[in-house]
């Protein structure tokens, strides 16, 4: 059995979703957080002992202050809510380019710092963000998302320093392309901006920089999560779990 309380942004769909059910089978108690209130009511019918739903929009301080209150004691923040919009950068919507921001780095920042007293109190805590490739490298039509991702990244290892005199570890995880619908989406995108098959896009600029040529799975990732949840990894501070394929050894 799995003890701890876990807070899960995005867990509708996608990698949030797999990383609640890993944790809920394994007898934690997972507050899934999300704006799709079909995904979180299909999510926590499924697991209706170790799942809470909870409404959550992470471009409002205001739902970023209820949710919290409502979460109650949180162990584990898993800060990994995400979107994406594909566009050179003279042509994206600045209301667009503003809330991926807000999503993907202010949120995030805004509700480790509503559940950091908590973890303070009680001397333990752990807090992991769900970065990405891009947090490390760019690419082009994602101006946002990559500047998102990347400042999440500083924020980990500012938060790490801040922390670092509790049993408290800020980590972020930073995968290459996993195969959720916001790649899915992406890829068509891409397909389009690139005008170009959807079989090109994967082959030709998806998988292109990955030596071992293969999406990353969400189990990869809830598995990482897993390991900078334990004793073993309580030395393991602002620190990026990159699982990328070998994308970045070149």
């Amino acid at each position: 059995m799995n003890p701890h309380r876990l807070l899960v942004t995005g867990a509708a769909s996608g990698i949030g979703h797999e990383v609640a059910e890993h944790f809920a089978r394994q007898g934690a108690h997972v507050i899934a957080a999300d704006l799709n209130a079909a995904g979180l009511a299909s999510l926590c019918g499924a697991f209706p002992h170790t799942i809470r739903g909870l409404a959550l929009d992470l471009a409002d301080g205001r739902s970023i202050e209820a949710a919290s209150a409502k979460a109650g004691t949180v162990d584990v923040l898993i800060n990994n809510a995400g979107l994406q919009h594909v566009a050179r950068l003279e042509d994206f919507p600045p209301d667009a380019w503003r809330q991926l921001i807000d999503v993907m780095l202010v949120g995030p920042a805004l509700l480790s710092r509503q559940v950091l007293p908590g973890m303070q109190a009680r001397n333990f805590g752990r807090i992991i963000n769900v970065g990405s490739i891009h947090s490390l490298v760019a690419s082009p039509f994602k101006s946002a998302y990559v500047a998102a991702k990347h400042g999440l990244l500083g924020l980990t290892r500012t938060l790490a320093l801040e922390t670092a005199g509790w049993e408290i570890t800020v980590n972020a995880v930073c995968p290459g392309y996993v195969l959720t619908p916001l790649v899915e989406s992406q890829i068509d995108a891409l397909a389009r901006e690139h005008q170009i098959s959807r079989e090109s896009v994967i082959e030709d600029i998806v998988l292109k920089p990955c030596p071992k040529k293969r999406f990353i799975t969400a189990a990869e990732i809830a598995a990482s999560c897993e390991y900078l949840m334990s004793e073993a990894a309580r030395n393991i501070t602002g620190q990026c779990i990159v699982i990328d394929g070998g994308w970045t050894a070149q």
